[in-house]
Order: structure tokens, then C-alpha cells, then sequence
């Protein structure tokens, strides 16, 4: 099969996309912490992307991706092969092509994108409180026997995948994944020092409508380039995705007015995300119709489940249960009701459709095995680390600030800039010229 370049063209991009979103992420959830934290939230998202690349590169490819023994058997079910250790054998594909019309370390690298902000998405819930250290053990073990086994198993070929569970651009592998994983470490690690009693506000709103921007921009590569190639699907998951954005965010905002008497910043660029989270499982199987449907659904569930962590009491900082998990699930069981797949023949359809049982089956089993297996074995890690090297910082390093105490930075050095934006010499608030009055 010759390479198409187009469609290998639309795939680097898409890459790229995707990849841009996880600075964006550093963005949205650093806008959303108090201002003492914002470095060491977004420095967790950077390091996702140098932690992950790692372990794709040496293994996490092949243990997705490869096929260990037979087609079916239990080993593949289960996990990947190893025959792709380093990438060596993806090198010689690299002018070839896997069946998809591209080079297969393009395919790779696509892939590779999705793992880093999948990890980077469950640092939300640790903001203010988790060691940088522990982090970074954390997401190179996490990613390697949580996100790893889950990919192959819906996407690489596992049990999953055999039994025709339906996710088009990462409800389940992503989403789901994550935000199960962030309650489990929410739950580690406990509250913060001061919740519900102190404000926790986030301290700079215009860096999370950047963020939610940047995410909203590189989404289109994250559903629309799902598709592996240039076609009528990449058209339909491209359109969907802004429909159901578009209307989840301004559900959230209408949520917000008649339950608050006002719509806040932090509620349309919450709400777009929330669309985008539940758009992603169903964004090629759909007709706009639904995807509309779904981010109503979406925008106006989710403005809710946010306040779920108060009345359960878990601190998930910044809400990647009540968006991702909740947004998640949504999205990967609608397609039991309302998949269409108009550019597939021979997919079993969403019962609106006359489809059968079974499959609203498969899109309920899969979310639900899906999120107990990260449930666990990330409360299981976080706990071990917890116990060896300690997951969150001393009390008296989180009331003072993590990034000081932890990078020995701040995200704001104002201290020596008076109202005119002159540096003074004489020191804070004292303009230059000006005699210095000793207290």
C-alpha cells in the first residue's frame, strides 16, 4: 500500500495538535490553583510529557500496540508484545505503512500524545499538596501498568476490543482512565490544608480561559485525527466536536444562571471541556443531532457532579472527577443509544436506532471495568509511594507555598516594580529618585 501523503500530512498535525495540548492543560489547571502553586501544577503537566515519551519510546509502544502471541489468547487479551522494544522495528516501517496509509512512527508518535496528557489530566486532583518527586514516580509506574494494558485493551487488540466495545478518540482509554485515577489519588494523598473553610479560588482566570482555548484548538487534532486518515469520518468527528463544545459550555453557563444568578468565567471554560471530554468516545459514530445531545447532557451533568467531591468528601482540586470521569462516561454510553456510524456499513447501531442491547452493554461494561482497574491500581501505587518515600509535602511547605518549597520559584515577582512598571532601586512601592523614609 503506497503512503497517502495527505492523510500522513493531516496525521502530523494532528500530533502536533495534540500534543499542544498538554501546555494548554498546564494553563488551564495553573490558572485554576492559588497563585502559590500554579508553577508546580504546570511544571506536573511538563513533566508528563518527558516522563511518558520515555516509557513510550523504551517500551509502552510495543505493550499497547504489539501482539503477544496469538490473536485472542489470554496473554493479548491482556497486555501487548515486546517486539517493538525502543521503536527498532518501527524504524524500517518508517517509509512504509501499517494498512492506515501512513508511516507507522507517525501512527506511534500520534498515539504517544494521547498517553502523556492522559497522565498530565490526573494531576488536577493533587494541586497544592503532592511532592514533585512522588509525582514523577508516579506517573512513570502509573502509565506503565495502568495506561499502557488499558490501550491495548480497547485499542491494541485486547479483550476489550473483542467484544466491540466502541471508542473513537478516547472516552474510555483517556478519560475515564484518568479521572478514576485521580480519585484514587485524591483520596491518598487527603485534603488540602484549609478546605472548605479557606478560599480556594483560583487565582488567575485569564490563564484558564488560555488554556481552555488551547485545549478546545488541539481537540480537534485529538477526534478529528482519530480517524487515521482524510475521509468523511475526519469531517463528522471534526464538526461534532464543536457542536458539542459549543453547547455543553453554554449549558454550563445557563446551569449556572438559574442556579447561582450569574455565569462565571470558570463555568464556560469548564463547561467546553466537559463537551469535549464527552464528545471524544462518539465524535465519528454520531450524527450532529446527538453530538449536540451529548454536550446539553454533558454541559448541564457536569456543572453539577463538580460539587459531588463537597457532599462525598474528596478534594479533588480542580474537578477531574466530576469533567473527565462523569464527562467520560457519559460519552461512551450515549453510543449505546444513539451511534449511527454513517460512513461504516455493518457496526451494530445505538438502540435509537433499532441496534441491539448488547452493545449499550459493552458501552457500559467497558467504562465500568475500565475505571475499577484504574480505581485500584493507582490507589495502590499512590498508597506504596505514600508509605516509602511520602506522596505530599509537610504541612507547613503547603500553607507556605509549593512552588517556593518545592522549586524555590513563584509564578509572580512583582516585588520590585512599582505602579509605573520602573524597576526601583530603593526597593518595593519606592520610586526611583524618591528619598527612602525609614520606617
Amino acid at each position: 500500500m503506497k503512503i497517502d501523503s495527505g492523510s500522513t500530512a493531516w496525521m502530523l498535525v494532528s500530533t502536533a495538535l495534540v500534543l499542544l495540548m498538554t501546555p494548554g492543560l498546564a494553563f488551564f489547571y495553573g490558572g485554576m490553583t492559588r497563585a502559590k502553586s500554579v508553577l508546580n501544577m504546570m511544571m506536573m503537566s511538563w513533566v508528563s510529557i518527558i516522563v511518558v515519551t520515555i516509557a513510550w519510546v523504551l517500551y509502552g509502544h510495543s505493550l499497547a500496540f504489539d501482539t503477544a502471541g496469538e490473536a485472542g489468547s489470554f496473554i493479548n487479551n491482556i497486555i501487548g508484545g515486546l517486539d517493538n522494544l525502543g521503536l527498532s522495528g518501527l524504524v524500517e516501517t518508517a517509509t512504509k505503512t501499517d494498512g492506515t496509509g501512513m508511516p507507522s512512527l507517525v501512527f506511534s508518535a500520534f498515539q504517544m500524545t494521547f498517553a502523556i496528557i492522559t497522565v498530565a489530566l490526573i494531576s488536577g486532583a493533587l494541586a497544592d499538596r503532592a511532592k514533585f518527586g512522588a509525582w514523577v514516580v508516579f506517573a512513570a509506574v502509573w502509565v506503565t501498568v495502568v495506561y499502557f494494558p488499558v490501550a491495548h485493551w480497547v485499542w491494541g487488540g485486547g479483550w476489550l476490543t473483542g467484544l466491540g466495545i466502541e471508542d473513537f478518540a478516547g472516552g474510555t482509554v483517556v478519560h475515564i482512565n484518568a479521572g478514576a485515577a485521580a480519585l484514587a489519588v485524591a483520596l491518598v494523598l487527603g485534603k488540602r490544608v484549609g478546605w472548605r473553610k479557606d478560599p480556594m479560588r483560583p487565582h488567575n482566570l485569564t490563564l484558564v480561559l488560555l488554556g481552555a482555548g488551547l485545549l478546545w484548538f488541539g481537540w480537534f487534532g485529538f477526534n478529528a485525527g482519530s480517524e487515521l486518515a482524510v475521509d468523511g469520518t475526519t469531517g463528522l468527528a471534526f464538526m461534532n466536536t464543536q457542536i458539542a463544545t459549543a453547547v455543553a459550555a453554554g449549558a454550563w453557563i445557563l446551569v449556572e444562571k438559574l442556579r447561582d444568578g450569574h455565569s462565571t468565567t470558570l463555568g464556560v471554560a469548564s463547561g467546553a471541556v466537559s463537551g469535549l471530554v464527552a464528545i471524544t468516545p462518539a465524535c465519528g459514530f454520531v450524527d450532529p443531532w446527538a453530538a449536540f445531545l451529548i454536550g446539553a447532557i454533558a454541559g448541564a451533568v457536569c456543572s453539577y457532579a463538580v460539587s459531588l467531591k463537597y457532599k462525598l468528601g474528596y478534594d479533588d482540586s480542580l474537578d477531574v472527577v466530576g469533567v473527565h470521569l462523569v464527562g467520560g462516561v457519559i460519552g461512551a454510553v450515549a453510543l449505546g443509544f444513539v451511534a449511527a456510524y454513517p460512513f461504516l456499513d455493518g457496526q451494530e447501531q445505538g438502540l435509537f436506532y433499532g441496534g441491539p442491547v448488547s452493545q449499550l452493554g459493552v458501552q457500559v461494561l467497558g467504562p465500568v471495568a475500565v475505571g475499577l482497574y484504574s480505581f485500584v491500581v493507582s490507589w495502590i501505587i499512590a498508597k506504596i509511594i505514600d508509605v516509602t518515600m511520602g506522596f505530599r509535602v509537610t504541612q507547613d511547605d503547603e500553607v507556605t507555598g509549593i512552588d517556593i518549597t518545592s522549586h524555590a520559584e513563584t509564578g509572580y515577582d512583582l516585588g520590585t516594580v512599582h505602579a509605573s512598571g520602573v524597576a526601583s532601586a530603593n526597593g518595593p512601592g519606592v520610586p526611583s529618585g524618591a528619598k527612602k523614609v525609614d520606617a
